[in-house]
């Protein structure tokens, strides 16, 4: 598969997505919101969140970008609003991979199913970069 890009947003990942989509001349994106996730926190997807992007992608030039704003409750610092996020659709090299990045890192969600994957996490790895691990697209 591949390793893509992953941007967050403060509260305006709906406009920066809108204008990627203009200035790049891509597809209108899929959006989904906090407020879809079937099983959030009701203290963290409440009404003032429930219409921040949760995740949404565009293809820009060939090569996929996905959006996020920051997730309820989680700061938003510069730095780590970037993350890579290793695509496979093969559950025990995505298992192989989580657990040597996770060796001298730190696990931000251990490698479980979700409502949109069979498999994701997210690790920061021993250099301080953060992956988020999907089970296919």
């Amino acid at each position: 598969m591949s390793v893509e890009v992953y941007l967050t947003f403060n509260g305006n990942c709906r406009e920066a997505v809108h204008f990627y989509k203009e200035v790049f001349h891509a597809e209108e994106p899929k959006i989904m919101t906090f407020g879809d996730s079937p099983d959030g926190p009701k203290e963290l997807f409440n009404e003032s969140t429930k219409d921040l992007v949760m995740h949404t992608r565009l293809i820009i030039n060939g090569s996929t970008v996905m959006f996020s704003d920051t997730f309820p409750g989680v700061d938003y610092i510069v730095g780590n609003n970037i993350t890579l996020a290793y695509i496979s659709d093969h559950a025990e090299e995505l298992k192989e991979v989580y657990e040597k990045l996770k060796a001298g890192g730190e696990v931000l969600m251990e490698l479980q199913e979700t409502f949109w994957s069979k498999l994701y996490g997210q690790v920061i790895d021993r250099y301080g970069i953060q992956w988020q691990l999907n089970l296919g697209q």
